[in-house]
């Protein structure tokens, strides 16, 4: 690749890339955690069924504020990029989909 090539890319596209992942899984996050809730009011009217409701949208919104500071930091990012996501966010935002994604299979079974 010649220094002409790099000149052209634009640093914009990346971070705009990432952004569009996050707010993709922001929003698969979310379909999860309302079928979630569906199912356990719906189906289940007990009290563990209301407990892992509850604690689904607990994860959630713990998953959605999460994204939505990684996402205005990718938007205020300037010429030289973003910072990079710290190992404690990603691991906290890690464990969140993780947890709703447990949370989700136990509700449904």
């Amino acid at each position: 690749m010649t220094t002409g090539a790099r000149e052209e890319r634009d640093p914009g596209l990346q971070p705009e890339r990432t952004r569009l992942a996050w707010r993709r899984t922001t929003l698969s996050s979310t379909v999860v955690a309302v079928l979630a809730s569906k199912a356990a009011l719906h189906d289940r009217n007990s009290a563990a069924g209301i407990v892992a409701c509850a604690f689904c949208c607990v994860l959630w919104l713990a998953f959605l504020g999460l994204a939505h500071r990684r996402i205005r930091t990718l938007a205020a990012a300037g010429p030289a990029g973003p910072a990079a996501l710290a190992p404690r966010q990603a691991t906290a935002t890690a464990l969140c989909a993780v947890a709703l994604a447990v949370c989700a299979v136990a509700l449904v079974f």
